[in-house]
């Protein structure tokens, strides 16, 4: 309940601040991840924050133009995009749709699995590009997802986003194409007798009655030897390390301006949220009031930060970010971080940055405590205000129906609770709930 408070009051700090330079963070991970090669099945990253996506390999790859005819026009100019040429076919297909739908919500966006990806040449010379079809290579039990190089797709060639194709592979036309198809005609024409068919059948997801497994850049028995999470210090080379050094620089000024957003009271077009001065002053005086003194656990209760956007992020994305979350989180604790050969890599990335975060937060937190109090009276009418302004959003029978059903589910511990506080019992509190309470029953 306390998050979703938060959620909803730092709405107009997040929309007017805060949320900018996060999302100039997500776009500036997202951007560098995709300059390198990323595997479509283990999520690992030639370019990473984190060590657990980082691969290891060396793979060969050339990044490749593609002109995107776009969907909403057709007679439109096609719009350029950068790839690469192990990219797998939904890879490319996701990123032609954030070019196309720059600036669009995620949601709002079709799906790369409703789209199909048709390669073209001329008006007549079209053909279909999919993950799997009967050109996948299968060595043993294992199938590789195709991509652009499997295809032999050129620099500069043409492509569209098209509604998916009900039929399970188009090849047609692909007669008329250039040389450069020339070998991917004989692979069709190989996969398509009678034996080579009942050997390939296309597959979406692996097959495990056969044992096929699908990889695409790293096949996943190279860590089969390793536990789960095991991958840690003992495989971060120097080398690997350089990387994830490399990346972190990249990626520094984006870190340091959300951080330093966040941890100011001097904010650009929004005023510090009430929320966050009422709340730190209630965990004050809760502290007072129990005697506690321990500046730590006064510090550590007022640490507590959660994120929400309309995009879709990808395994290496959200690692890379829980990475920038971890030191989020090492930046409000107290207490020291001891490195050594054992640490984890994101904790040797931001050694040096840490305490000068640190010393962020603690002036933030000071900063508010000097900040006049916040009545009773203005937060009701802060509240009352935030209500009005959201009126039409949300469904409010809806949320009582929760709130009562939490409080039917604690109801002797939420009772207990206003029994003993003060406040609550000269306001009588505990009747007024007691009522509700009976009233709800009764009427349902």
């Amino acid at each position: 309940m306390l998050t979703n408070w938060f959620t909803f009051l730092l709405y107009k700090f997040l929309k007017e601040c805060a949320g900018e330079p996060l999302f100039m963070l997500y776009c500036a991970i997202k951007q560098q991840m995709e300059k390198g090669p990323i595997d479509a099945i283990t999520g690992e990253a030639r370019y990473s924050l984190s060590e657990d996506k980082l691969i290891r390999q060396q793979i060969d790859y050339k990044m490749l133009t593609l002109n995107c005819v776009n969907p909403e026009n057709e007679n439109a100019p096609e719009i350029p995009v950068k790839v690469l040429n192990c990219d797998t076919i939904t890879q490319v297909k996701e990123k032609l749709l954030d070019a196309v739908y720059k600036g669009v919500p995620y949601s709002q966006r079709p799906k790369a699995g409703d789209m199909d990806l048709e390669w073209r040449q001329g008006r007549m010379a079209r053909i279909i590009l999919q993950d799997e079809d009967v050109t996948t290579k299968i060595d043993n039990d294992w199938k590789r997802l195709n991509t652009l190089a499997h295809y032999q797709v050129i620099d500069g060639s043409s492509v569209a986003l098209v509604p998916k194709q009900n039929s399970a592979y188009n090849i047609s036309n692909s007669s008329t194409f250039t040389k450069s198809l020339s070998r991917y005609e004989s692979m069709l024409r190989t996969a398509s007798s009678p034996d080579s068919l009942r050997s390939r059948t296309p597959m979406i997801t692996p097959d495990l009655e056969s044992g096929t497994k699908l990889w695409h850049l790293v096949k996943n028995h190279d860590h089969l030897d390793q536990r789960e999470g095991d991958r840690g210090s003992k495989m971060v080379s120097e080398i690997y390390l350089t990387r994830l050094l490399a990346t972190k620089g990249t990626l520094q000024k984006f870190v340091d301006d959300l951080f330093e957003t966040i941890f100011s009271t001097a904010h650009r077009g929004s005023a510090l949220p009430l929320a966050i001065k009422y709340m730190f002053d209630f965990l004050d005086e809760q502290a007072d009031k129990h005697q506690i003194t321990d500046y730590d656990v006064r510090h550590t209760w007022k640490s507590n930060p959660q994120f929400v956007f309309d995009i879709h992020k990808n395994s290496i994305t959200d690692a890379c970010l829980s990475v920038v979350a971890q030191t989020f989180m090492d930046s409000c604790s107290t207490s020291e971080h001891k490195l050594g050969k054992d640490s984890p890599s994101n904790k040797l990335l931001y050694a040096k940055d840490i305490p000068n975060y640190k010393s962020w937060v603690e002036r933030y937190y000071a900063d508010i405590a000097k900040m006049p109090v916040i009545s009773d009276q203005d937060m009701s009418a802060y509240l009352a205000e935030q209500s009005r302004l959201h009126l039409s959003q949300f469904n409010s029978m809806s949320a009582l129906h929760e709130i009562y059903s939490y409080i039917t589910k604690y109801r002797d511990e939420i009772l207990t609770a206003l029994e003993k506080d003060e406040q609550a019992r000269r306001q009588r509190l505990r009747s007024k709930l007691e009522q509700v309470i009976d009233t709800m029953s009764l009427s349902s």
